[in-house]
């Protein structure tokens, strides 16, 4: 049942989102002895919020899945979110920057589902068979808390700080991909900026996916065929303005681009 306190933070975080106008942290409203689950709880009732809307749910999101993130924030764990169908982009599209707040690109693998996994005991062998291909992808995280001066509460709740993302259009099969050992170098308007490879996601991004596989499971949201799992940040996320561009590579499974407009040109 959930409280009339995150209720109230739930309206707060989905107003700040529909004004673009970001709030305070909204950990202090959740109360001095909230927990994960208050927060998740929040972010449950944005997302059914969302699909009494009429938005589709298209995949799920993994974040903090650097442990130095982890130890910063004051966890032990990854996060997740919500990957709706209005929140995708494709490869080479302009993003418009109304509707967006403070946005921040990473550079992330994609995977793409062609079986459902209900069991919160999937195993890794079931998962690799699950997974008809991989792409790359650029998630722009977004928060709408001021300046994102978030804790774990406050990015739990605001549905893990998503935005948007844009996936890669060349699929590539997992027999053809050394996930753990891939470069990634992401640019900023031709210039390098950030820099990972596979490992930097929880050691493998299969690993981090098949956490979120089973987390997802675990709370009633299982992944379905033809949903999408971003599984995490091979590298530092990087802030994103009107006017820029930005190009993900990653060995072994190409680009992926995309460009911020500015306002007046949408």
């Amino acid at each position: 049942m959930l409280t009339e306190t995150q209720e109230t933070v739930a309206s707060a975080l989905l107003a700040a989102a529909r004004d673009c106008a970001p709030i305070d942290p909204v950990a202090p409203a959740l109360g001095p002895d909230a927990t994960l689950d208050d927060a998740y709880a929040v972010q449950n009732r944005i997302t059914e919020k969302g699909l009494a809307a009429g938005r589709r749910l298209v995949g799920r999101k993994i974040g903090l899945t650097s442990t130095a993130v982890q130890a910063q924030l004051g966890v032990d764990q990854p996060d997740y979110g919500m990957l709706f169908a209005d929140m995708e982009y494709v490869d080479g599209q302009d993003i418009p920057m109304a509707g967006l707040i403070q946005p921040k690109v990473e550079a992330e693998i994609a995977f793409v589902l062609d079986r459902d996994l209900a069991a919160p005991d999937t195993t890794l062998s079931e998962l690799t068979r699950a997974i008809d291909h991989a792409v790359p992808a650029l998630e722009i995280v977004d928060s709408r808390i001021c300046d994102w001066k978030i804790g774990i509460l406050d990015t739990v709740a605001d549905n893990a700080s998503s935005g948007l993302f844009v996936l890669g259009t060349r699929p590539v099969r997992l027999a053809d991909l050394d996930l753990e050992l891939c470069g990634m170098v992401l640019e900023q308007t031709g210039q390098p900026v950030s820099f990972g490879a596979g490992a930097a996601c929880m050691g493998n991004p299969l690993v981090a996916a098949l956490w979120l596989v089973r987390k997802m499971a675990a709370v009633g949201r299982p992944l379905k065929a033809g949903e999408v799992i971003l599984s995490g940040a091979l590298g530092p996320m990087v802030p994103a303005r009107a006017g820029e561009a930005f190009r993900a590579s990653i060995a072994g499974l190409g680009s992926v681009a995309t460009r911020f407009t500015h306002p007046e040109t949408v």
